[in-house]
């Protein structure tokens, strides 16, 4: 297997994917998490609509926020989608799971997680991402996880059932360049994960209260969540690739149009190092660091090419 002699023949299809974001604040039962829910709802569509070019955000909250209008937002993502692009399907909120089925409160009647499913399948966009941040999020996991889509859940179980504070970090994340790790200038919904869960747990230990909720994730497309990436099964590879938010010069380039297919190449030589780390233990050493030399040389020069600088 050599990553480094894998041609770019992706690359234009990534320069013209686009991004659909679907973010839902569901029913808060009481004043004071209906505010919170539609203020962190309305702060991912700011944050969206100002992340690029190709970007297309929908919103729903208060009384738009109704199985009915969930489920004909999610067909009008399925008429427009194509397979290179990617869905981000965001619920903030309230859940509930009775042992056996998940459901999302909203206004009128409830979603079930099998219902969600069914709709997201019809979208045709190979990457798709599901954050439920609502409580006895964990049980969702089982109903929507399936091979390309990436799931991340306020709760390790269905049995937490307490309200979560999740949602406020992962719109935090999203804000926060510190969110950043790798200082590539984008953020992943791995690196939102990993922000959002420290700031959680922090969150408890400052209240000195017991944590009622784990946040975990699933992105293989079977068994049970986790909350560390892994090497050995592949766990958080998907999530590592999955770009929410560009920052610096990768976010300049995203409103440049001219500088698009450059940004597609960078994006994906990182998703190929990427890959290559989580293939490193069944590789020869000699040819793991061949392979990783070129493939960081080949970033190098379009990373100088998008800052305008003449490679060396």
């Amino acid at each position: 297997m050599r990553l480094w002699l894998t041609a770019l023949v992706i690359v234009s299809a990534i320069a013209h994917a686009e991004s659909y974001f679907v973010t839902v604040a569901g029913l808060g039962g009481e004043p004071d998490y209906q505010t919170r829910f539609d203020s962190e709802a309305a702060d991912l569509d700011k944050i969206f609509k100002a992340s690029g070019a190709g970007v297309h955000v929908y919103t729903l909250s208060g009384a738009d926020a109704n199985r009915a209008k969930l489920l004909a937002t999610l067909q009008q993502v399925g008429a427009a989608a194509k397979a290179q692009d990617d869905f981000v399907l965001i619920l903030i909120g309230h859940g509930s799971y009775d042992g056996v089925e998940y459901k999302f409160d909203l206004t009128g009647p409830d979603i079930s997680g099998e219902q969600l499913a069914e709709a997201c399948n019809r979208i045709a966009a190979r990457r798709q991402l599901i954050v439920n941040t609502t409580s006895a999020s964990g049980g969702s996991v089982a109903a929507l996880e399936r091979p390309g889509r990436a799931l991340i859940a306020a709760t390790k179980t269905g049995t937490e059932k307490n309200a979560t504070v999740f949602a406020r970090y992962w719109v935090e994340a999203l804000q926060d360049p510190a969110a950043d790790t790798d200082k590539n200038d984008s953020i992943t919904a791995s690196e939102a994960f990993q922000y959002a869960d420290r700031k959680t747990a922090d969150f408890y230990t400052s209240q000195q209260r017991l944590a009622t909720e784990h946040p975990v994730f699933e992105d293989i497309g079977k068994g049970d969540p986790v909350r560390t990436a892994s090497t050995e099964n592949g766990e958080g590879r998907l999530l590592s690739q999955f770009i929410l938010i560009r920052l610096g010069t990768s976010k300049t380039a995203a409103l440049d149009p001219s500088k698009h297919e450059l940004l597609a190449k960078k994006e994906e030589l990182e998703s190929q190092i990427d890959t290559l780390r989580y293939q490193k233990a069944a590789i020869p050493p000699a040819d793991y660091k061949k392979q990783m030399n070129a493939l960081l040389l080949s970033l190098a020069t379009v990373q100088a090419q998008i800052d305008g600088e003449t490679p060396k």
